[in-house]
């Protein structure tokens, strides 16, 4: 087999790692939606999903199943195309988000320069796909929950991207690997601890998670932009939350808490047990808050959140150019 060289051998393997890692984001985005419902059952002094397999263990099986049988319906006076290109972008630029995120010193999908701005890019494309959703649906209801989401995720990625410039200013580089580096002997979360709050709730309303959840408000939009949506397109948005959920989680680990770092285990069990504590965060923050109005929501954003990182921002430069005096 001439045409196997090592060049050839090196590119099939970087393909290798991508897809592992690929997957592995997107099965742990399906498992998380299990794990959510069982561990709000145990929250809310409840069962849970306890009837398929033991102890409800084949309930993601079950589910996956019916998502995959139930009649792809597409509702009339809707633009077709559009109709089942949302859901596409959706899941595609939130497990694109991933790929910039270091599981370990050798396993990243792949390692950009730029990679903290191809993840605001990635953030950025899936609200098109919110508003593609809304606006074809022709339902009224859709539609105001697309421009809900529309209006917060562009409210909120404004200093969702502050919050890490002082990231970036500390580590020198918007590269991934370089900032996980610069957190050998001092994580982030102590020089940057008001940059990680901004994020995290940042990241939680770009979710549109619990409490920020007004754009899928059952109550008020009987489930907002995807309302209209069935079958594998809806399970696209579906998954789509809980990968969404682990790359922001991912991102809080790799940002402030060092990454891969820690003693005595292997790296990418140090990755994966911080990621896996932070996506059960999202998970408790859910079963203990209640929901905000939706002006309150931007308010919070706008008055509370972007002036607290503008000072962080500011605080972080003052230091910088003091010590390198």
């Amino acid at each position: 087999m001439s045409w196997l060289t090592p060049d050839v051998i090196d590119i099939l393997i970087a393909i290798g790692k991508a897809l592992v890692i690929l997957l592995v984001v997107v099965a742990c985005g399906a498992f998380m939606s299990f794990a959510e419902r069982r561990l709000l059952g145990l929250f809310q002094n409840r069962y849970g999903p306890n009837r398929v397999g033991w102890g409800g263990s084949l309930q993601l099986v079950a589910d996956m199943i019916k998502m995959f049988f139930k009649e792809d319906w597409v509702p009339p006076f809707t633009d077709r195309f559009i109709f089942t290109l949302a859901p596409v972008i959706a899941f595609v630029s939130l497990l694109l988000a991933f790929a910039i995120v270091p599981v370990s010193p050798t396993w990243v999908v792949t390692d950009l320069n730029i990679g903290l701005l191809f993840f605001l890019m990635m953030a950025g494309l899936a609200v098109y796909a919110v508003l593609f959703a809304g606006w074809s649906s022709n339902n009224k209801y859709s539609l105001l929950g697309a421009m809900r989401a529309s209006a917060q995720t562009l409210s909120y990625e404004v200093f969702l991207g502050l919050s890490l410039m002082g990231v970036v200013a500390q580590a020198g580089s918007f590269n991934m690997t370089d900032i996980v580096n610069s957190q050998t002997h001092l994580w982030n979360i102590i020089p940057q601890f008001f940059g990680f709050v901004t994020f995290c709730i940042a990241g939680v309303a770009v979710c549109h998670r619990h409490p920020f959840d007004q754009p899928e408000a059952e109550q008020e939009l009987a489930d907002g932009y995807h309302i209209e949506y069935a079958g594998m397109k809806f399970g696209l948005f579906f998954v789509g939350e809980y990968v969404a959920i682990t790359t922001v989680s991912a991102l809080i680990v790799t940002l402030f808490f060092g990454g891969w770092h820690g003693p005595f285990l292997p790296p990418f069990i140090w990755f994966a047990l911080k990621t896996a504590f932070f996506m059960m965060m999202f998970i408790l923050i859910r079963a203990a808050l209640p929901r905000p109005r939706y002006d309150q929501v931007l308010s919070f954003g706008w008055k509370v959140c972007l002036p607290l990182t503008l000072l962080n921002l500011l605080a972080t430069a003052a230091v910088i150019l003091y010590t390198a005096q």
